[in-house]
């Protein structure tokens, strides 16, 4: 006699199952994290230095300073919530050493090491508790590797120690990750809201040879699928949203996954159709090349093509690198559509503005900023999360 199994056990043995898929992924939870530097401006021409102050390490000092030219031309998914700093950085926590030390890092698709602060760092970024410092003399599993690194920047360099431990992100473990400690940090990293960054990038744009995290955990085995993704929020609140390793939460969007080729494997660097404004395309008529860059919040390109974009939404140069907008006329900016694979993206100016308060007035920022790019062989846009 075949078992009896009703419409109703059906449903429960499918709600047991799901309850069981859901409680096996690891929801790390947000903690509101308050600046650790409060600048307020007391003069309206403080903006410029505090726009530079506060800028991520972009394009600038990422792309053409880190690496060499050519390179531009288990069970379930794990999820890694991420913290959301005025909309401009996202960063979650992972933790490295036994017993395990935490930090925020930035998961960073635009580099592919990890480095976080070391002990004996000397610099001023590490001073005064602004970030949290790893005590390699505290980890009972940590193996120093000998060798040394340097990270060159448009404003500096970081320089440190290559050293290997466990590091765990969400309920995942890599059993001897190779990773940097900085000894010695440019002065960029002092307003950062986090300590270190996590690179999501190919291996070989690794600097010293280092594995990246990512691919340490699909050769130990550690994810179901080698995938990950970003669902990234906005807004008032503190939850930023969740890196996700090893799948995709199919309830946090609708319709189909639109695919893009990497057709490179350095960075994430993916061919775009066009970008369009008011039905006019005016840049990347004939296709160009982009960087998927989760490390960064601005978009950035060529300088005639950026500055051709500032014209046709009429914003001021505040430098050689940054425009403003009146924050008046914001309803009437006309909209920019990026074509990606015949499909199109499009941005309104609520989208890619960003607005600062600068002592008692209101600045409108624009997310997009120009790179020098006369050095390298074809056109390049570098896409990042950008929101209002």
């Amino acid at each position: 006699m075949k078992p009896f199994i009703s419409e109703a056990m059906k449903q429960l043995l499918v709600i047991l199952f799901y309850s069981h898929l859901v409680m096996s992924i690891e929801r790390i939870p947000l903690v509101r994290v308050k600046p650790m530097i409060q600048r307020q401006p007391r003069e309206a021409d403080e903006l410029e230095e505090l726009w530079q102050d506060h800028q991520p390490d972009i394009l600038t000092r990422k792309y053409l300073h880190c690496f060499p030219g050519y390179i531009l031309n288990s069970a379930g998914p794990t999820f890694e919530k991420l913290y959301d700093y005025k909309n401009a950085q996202y960063f979650g926590v992972v933790s490295i050493g036994t017993p395990p030390q935490n930090f925020t890092v930035v998961f960073d698709t635009g580099s592919s090491n990890f480095w976080i602060p070391s002990a004996y760092c000397v610099s001023t970024a590490c001073d005064k508790g602004l970030h949290r410092k790893f005590k390699s003399f505290l980890s009972e599993s940590y193996q120093y590797e000998g060798s040394h690194f340097t990270l060159k920047y448009g404003t500096g360099e970081l320089h440190g120690v290559i050293g290997r431990d466990t590091l765990k992100i969400g309920n995942l473990s890599i059993i001897d990750q190779v990773f940097a400690e900085s000894v010695i940090e440019s002065r960029a990293f002092i307003p950062a809201h986090f300590d270190g960054v996590l690179g999501l990038g190919y291996p070989s744009i690794a600097v010293a040879g280092a594995v990246p995290v990512f691919d340490s955990l699909t050769s130990q085995n550690l994810v179901e699928e080698p995938m990950f993704s970003f669902h990234l929020k906005s807004g008032n609140s503190d939850d930023g949203g969740e890196l996700l390793i090893g799948g995709i939460d199919h309830s946090l969007y609708k319709g189909s996954i639109h695919w893009i080729p990497v057709i490179e494997k350095g960075y994430w660097k993916i061919k775009m159709d066009s970008v369009n404004i008011q039905g006019r395309n005016l840049l990347c008529a004939n296709g160009c090349q982009a960087i998927v860059d989760s490390g960064t919040s601005l978009i950035i390109g060529p300088i005639a093509q950026i500055t051709k974009l500032h014209e046709a939404i009429e914003a001021t140069p505040l430098n050689n690198e940054t425009y403003i907008l009146d924050c008046r006329r914001l309803s009437s900016i006309p909209s920019i559509t990026f074509t990606i694979g015949s499909k199109d993206y499009t941005l309104t100016a609520k989208q890619f503005v960003r607005k600062e308060r600068i002592g008692d007035a209101t600045v409108c920022i624009s997310g997009f900023q120009s790179m020098d790019l006369t050095n390298h062989r074809e056109d390049l846009m570098q896409k990042a999360e950008v929101q209002g």
